[in-house]
């Protein structure tokens, strides 16, 4: 049986061909507080249980952040007491894991994190330790329904202070990161691919330098330490977080397009939105957004001008601050509940992105990556759209998977 698409809602396909299960969708838990294995025991028992029991399911795919204490604490590897009890939590919890947040290490939900999320970065051997770690507890816990598991991480490091020094020591990490992958398989282990984030302001922010780093600099640099070819191939890819793409004016069919032609591995998709400014020389400007210039993340910013040139700011109380170009629209990295088409102050977000995300995803069927809602900005939304207790956060997230699912449904993406 073939969907028929709604008006606009991209080609149709057969739904067995389609593959994904609702089941499959799973939400970031990184917008849940804490580092510890107690905390996220409670996040299991509690809010990511309660989203579950929300959407009608028996069992749900679950997207864990897993910071670095708790990674240390669970790794069967390590000087873990209970290396199983993330298995047991799972399994009394009703959820299945996927995929694994491995991009922020340390206290995400601090007071002020902002470029710290980026530390440390590629060129560190504590982030090398870190995401093998992840490796082993994602590997002895992954859902046995799964052809691998996949576990994002941050492209590189921050672009600011960036060296060919550092770059070229990161590339080397990486190297070796895909051959304790590849032990890791070849020892009894599940499959399990990293896949890096490209994100504004980094060192990888655009599909063009994520082609790059694929197609010539890991190569290179895997031939110059003797890691074989199908090393990179079968445990490193790429996570496509459509709300950084829109932020750069990517169109995402195209990025996705170029970089499967390109022959990049676009192994998990963080579905996400983005605010856009349509008119940023509106009076208004500074007291609309204003709302969303809040002091614990990065919201890089970027203006793209008639002639499709790019300017940029590291942070949006800058771009708000120093007369930053109002000649063409804006895009802010702030991630908003996809489900909205808008925000507050009359603010419009990037959720047509997404659409065309999913509308290439129904083109193009094969193979088929992670799908994971991103989701951290909820606890700082402007405070009449905040969360004002776990229900209502709760509800908010359960609200995101089922847009999602109605528009993978409008699509043929979903096989039940």
């Amino acid at each position: 049986m073939t969907t028929p698409p709604a008006a606009g809602a991209g080609p149709a396909v057969p739904a067995a061909a389609a593959g994904w299960r609702r089941a499959e969708l799973a939400y970031c838990s990184n917008v849940h507080p804490g580092t510890g294995p107690d905390a996220l025991a409670g996040h299991l028992r509690g809010p990511i249980r309660a989203v579950r029991e929300r959407r009608g399911l028996g069992s749900m795919a679950a997207g864990l952040w897993l910071p670095a204490a708790a990674a240390r604490a669970l790794d069967p590897a390590g000087p873990a007491t209970d290396p199983g009890r993330l298995a047991g939590l799972l399994a009394d919890a009703g959820l299945a894991l996927r995929t694994l947040n491995g991009f922020p290490f340390g206290d995400f939900h601090g007071d002020r994190v902002k470029e710290a999320v980026y530390r440390p970065a590629w060129d560190r051997p504590e982030r090398l330790d870190y995401t093998l770690s992840l490796a082993r507890v994602l590997a002895r816990c992954l859902d046995p329904t799964a052809a691998e598991g996949t576990i994002s991480t941050l492209p590189l490091g921050f672009a600011a202070g960036w060296s060919p020094d550092r770059h070229v020591r990161a590339l080397e990490q990486l190297c070796r990161l895909a051959a304790g992958l590849q032990d890791l398989a070849g020892h009894g282990g599940r499959p399990i691919r990293v896949c890096l984030e490209p994100e504004p302001d980094c060192v990888i922010e655009t599909t063009d330098q994520a082609i790059r780093l694929f197609g010539e600099e890991l190569p290179a640099a895997a031939r110059l330490a003797g890691v074989p070819a199908d090393a990179l191939r079968d445990h490193l890819g790429l996570c496509f977080d459509v709300c950084h793409q829109a932020v750069q004016f990517e169109d995402p069919a195209e990025s996705l397009g170029r970089l499967a032609a390109a022959g990049v591995r676009v192994a998990k998709i963080q579905v996400s939105s983005a605010l856009e400014v349509r008119d940023p020389a509106r009076a208004d400007l500074a007291d609309a957004l204003a709302p969303f210039a809040e002091p614990r993340y990065l919201h890089q910013v970027r203006c793209r001008d008639a002639d499709g040139r790019l300017h940029g700011r590291r942070d949006l109380p800058d771009a708000l601050a120093d007369g930053f170009a109002r000649s063409g629209p804006w895009r802010i990295h702030f991630h908003v509940p996809i489900q909205h088409a808008a925000a507050a102050g009359g603010i419009g977000t990037t959720r047509d992105a997404i659409l065309r995300t999913l509308d290439h995803l129904a083109a193009v069927p094969a193979p088929r990556p992670h799908l994971e809602v991103e989701t951290y900005t909820w606890l700082v939304l402007p405070p009449a759209r905040r969360p004002r207790d776990q229900a209502s956060l709760v509800a908010g997230l359960a609200g995101e998977l089922a847009w999602l699912e109605r528009e993978m449904t409008r699509r043929g993406l979903l096989a039940g």
